[in-house]
């Protein structure tokens, strides 16, 4: 009797295992392809609606965003209606605000910096070149999603800055992000209308 329950174990746990095998392995697959476009594209357009936490003051916008590769990248705060309108160009490493001669000021999220301004370059750079350390399939509200992990390889889960990415499974267009600085959520994005623009092919 005991032997016939162990081959019944092992009858269940075998297909599980595959399955298990399999789906990291289509895993891995959408991420080489992801990295490879993300890298290959040369612009990028969407809306975000962000989250911006900062322990005592908790924020809300919304953005649009325009990026180029070989260009600036455009960031237009579409909420709060209080600064709605206001402009964020982004160029070689340095952010100014402009909305008719003003500056908005939103402060650092992390010890390194990281605002709610540079979260969109912060993520594409991420996409493009960080390193990852994990990348799972995920189904979210009905929607199949990659999730990729990315922080410091020689820092542990929970030390450092980290950001959680979620992009369509189908389509790899990015979805969701999250930054963790010290194990803590310091911004949520919430991605809609990405479209990106790769050589020769047009926009997708």
């Amino acid at each position: 009797m005991r032997g016939r329950l162990c081959a019944l174990m092992m009858i269940l746990v075998l297909p599980l295992a595959a399955c298990g095998a399999a789906e990291e392995n289509e895993a891995e697959t959408l991420l080489q392809e992801a990295r490879g476009r993300y890298l290959e594209m040369t612009a990028c357009t969407g809306h975000m609606e962000m989250t911006a936490d900062y322990g005592q003051r908790v924020y809300d916008y919304g953005v649009d965003f325009s990026w180029e590769k070989e260009g600036e990248t455009f960031l237009t705060l579409t909420a709060p209606e209080s600064v709605a309108g206001t402009v964020a160009r982004i160029a070689k490493g340095e952010t100014t605000l402009e909305y008719d001669g003003t500056i908005l000021e939103t402060g650092p999220l992390s010890n390194t910096g990281l605002s709610p301004v540079d979260a969109v370059p912060a993520i594409l750079t991420c996409l493009r070149e960080g390193f990852l350390a994990e990348c799972v399939l995920e189904d979210w509200e009905g929607v199949r999603l990659l999730r990729l992990s990315s922080r410091d390889p020689e820092l542990e889960p929970g030390q450092g800055v980290e950001t959680e990415l979620w992009l369509d499974a189908g389509t790899l267009a990015l979805t969701r992000a999250e930054l963790r600085d010290e194990g803590f959520t310091v911004l949520r994005c919430e991605c809609s209308g990405f479209a990106m623009t790769l050589p020769q092919s047009g926009e997708t």
